[in-house]
């Protein structure tokens, strides 16, 4: 009760500046830790109190990326890496949270919202077929398409999205920058809002992405930005009618 009436008082001031009165940070941990660090609601009461999303960013967050993602974390953390330590809230975005496009946008061809997806996979393995040759050494972890069938003249249309293990030195960001590729003049990361570079004009798109995404081959392209998240979107290919029966079944 302590809890909704903190949020009501919050939700109805233009700008929460309340400091005192809250429950404790212990408090907050253990309600959400029960509620098994339910995302949706995180993200609703960081918007309407600051105090809240003090402890969000700083705790909040980063128990639910351990907790949805635990392998996938441990990597990202190993070897010293420190490239997702006080970034988490843009981590737990990137988990839970298709980016979409927008017209006028990185992907402006057609409009889809951007939305939350109740569960994702991220593999390692299929971030290799995002790589070029001389990039395999890097750590990449990209998510299955989130499918949007029936786009009008685009047809079937699939975002994906991913996250690089200590971008800062991978082989990656070194290649763009050797090839002095240009950052995105008005186009910033949905994630981290950090500026973007066009993997695609920067000639780093391989065909293994292709058949990878189930897409045509000239239809993939994706963006990595300063902080190593990666976003793209696909043309899906057609289902065969023997794996439309599969999902029939």
């Amino acid at each position: 009760m302590v809890l909704v009436t903190k949020q009501y008082r919050c939700m109805h001031s233009a700008t929460c500046l309340c400091i005192k009165g809250h429950l404790s940070g212990d408090a907050i941990f253990l309600v959400f830790q029960h509620l098994k660090w339910n995302p949706r609601l995180i993200a609703l009461m960081s918007c309407v109190c600051k105090w809240f999303d003090d402890i969000a960013k700083r705790v909040l967050w980063k128990e639910f990326c351990h907790t949805r993602a635990p392998k996938m974390m441990l990597d990202l953390q190993s070897s010293g890496s420190h490239s997702v330590d006080g970034n988490w809230k843009a981590l737990a975005k990137l988990l839970v949270y298709c980016s979409g496009s927008r017209k006028g946008g990185l992907f402006d061809r057609i409009h889809v919202p951007g939305h939350f997806v109740y569960r994702t996979r991220f593999s390692r393995t299929s971030g290799k077929s995002f790589l070029i040759s001389q990039c395999k050494t890097d750590v990449l972890y990209v998510s299955d398409p989130c499918e949007h069938l029936d786009q009008g003249e685009e047809g079937d249309v699939g975002f994906f999205r991913g996250l690089f293990k200590s971008f800062s030195v991978s082989r990656v960001r070194k290649m763009l920058i050797d090839r002095d590729a240009k950052l995105h003049a008005t186009e910033v990361c949905p994630y981290c809002k950090a500026k973007l570079w066009n993997m695609l004009q920067a000639n780093m798109v391989p065909r293994t992405a292709f058949s990878r995404l189930g897409a045509y081959e000239d239809s993939v392209e994706y963006y990595v930005c300063l902080n190593g998240h990666m976003l793209g979107r696909c043309t899906l290919l057609p289902l065969s009618d023997s794996e439309e029966a599969s999902e029939v079944e």
